[in-house]
């Protein structure tokens, strides 16, 4: 029981621990194999009643490492594949989107741990869960449109179906949400105090089916859930068929909160608010979660090898100046045939299919 992630029986539970703190325990290859292993095994074992997804805390007990459930996936791996042949990269996104496909579609209740930092890779491996607990540390975004990317593991199936446009908002700017936030838009299923995690944990592990009774005793009153305010904002201006609508309608508002949205949006690389956009629209058609993460992975195996990709990653995790590049550097340069061509079907041979 060792390495980037844990897996192990706890009473009557399957455990997920998450074990990578120096890098927000963000996800590898390996880490989504390990998870596949486990959930066949305890799927066929009829003492394990149901699973539970967490995070390992530093093992100095430094804050600065304990401060997040899962950071996202491992961007500079992806980046230096997407950089070459994109081999490494597509087989990365191939198994992760096979682990939330299958955490999706698993038969026994999965609860998962939301405390901290959720964000691209988190959320694909927390929201597939039937019980998705946020905290008051819950920091939880799909920023992928910052470093040249877009909202996969499943954030099209997950962000389309939010109220009003509130997923086209999420994904276009990468706003954070704290833990009320998630409770109030479906994103979490329970919010329980920090200091509660363990109890809850132990409670479940010895009895599962006790699950939504445990987690109901200990939740508490959230805060209010800021982001409903601006409910009607989000919903006039990123109701919008294009980006150039979106900023368009955006820069008509002389209002502070709009011109705070505008100004954040062009910072992002305009070929990844197109693919972003089109994800959302076209997620809410998806008849199946497996359909949805059979067009997330050919979009995906593409993106991480456009310019914009390498070019976010180089600006904001490797040399640090934030100030990207984008090649285009307007929504207007980005032409429809492009984005198409992005989320043109794979071959057969090449396309995405569950474990």
């Amino acid at each position: 029981m060792s390495g980037d992630v844990l897996t192990f029986v706890q009473g009557c539970a399957g455990r997920i621990r998450l074990n990578r703190p120096k890098a927000i325990h963000a996800l590898n290859t390996g880490m989504c194999a390990a998870v596949l292993d486990a959930l066949a095994a305890w799927e066929a074992d009829a003492a394990v009643g149901a699973v539970l997804i967490d995070h390992a805390p530093a093992p100095d007990g430094d804050p600065k490492y304990s401060r997040g459930f899962c950071a996202g996936g491992d961007i500079r791996v992806i980046a230096e594949s997407g950089a070459g042949d994109g081999r490494a990269a597509a087989d990365f996104f191939r198994v992760e989107y096979q682990m939330n496909h299958r955490l999706f579609e698993y038969p026994k209740p999965i609860v998962a741990f939301m405390d901290g930092i959720t964000m691209g890779g988190g959320v694909g491996i927390s929201q597939p869960a039937r019980y998705r607990v946020a905290t008051e540390n819950t920091r939880f975004a799909m920023p992928e449109t910052g470093i040249g990317l877009f909202p996969d593991v499943g954030g099209g199936w997950y962000l389309s179906r939010l109220p009003g446009h509130m997923g086209e908002y999420l994904a276009l700017t990468g706003h954070r949400l704290d833990g009320a936030e998630c409770l109030a838009l479906g994103l979490a299923s329970h919010y329980l105090p920090a200091a509660a995690l363990d109890e809850a944990k132990a409670r479940i592990a010895a009895a599962p089916a006790a699950i939504e009774a445990v987690l109901a005793e200990l939740s508490v009153e959230p805060p209010a859930a800021a982001v409903l305010a601006r409910q009607g904002d989000i919903d006039r201006h990123f109701a919008g068929a294009s980006v150039e609508a979106i900023l368009a309608s955006l820069a008509a508002d002389p209002g502070e909160w709009a011109q705070a949205a505008l100004a954040g949006l062009r910072t992002k690389s305009p070929e990844s608010m197109k693919v972003s956009l089109r994800t959302v629209h076209l997620g809410r058609t998806a008849a199946t979660f497996a359909e949805e993460m059979a067009r997330e992975f050919a979009v995906a195996t593409r993106v991480v090898r456009r310019p914009d990709f390498v070019e976010g990653v180089r600006a904001l995790i490797v040399d640090k100046d934030n100030a990207p590049k984008w090649n285009p550097a307007t929504p207007e340069g980005v032409s429809g045939a492009s984005v198409d061509a992005i989320f043109e079907p794979l071959p057969e041979q090449e396309a995405w299919k569950p474990a």
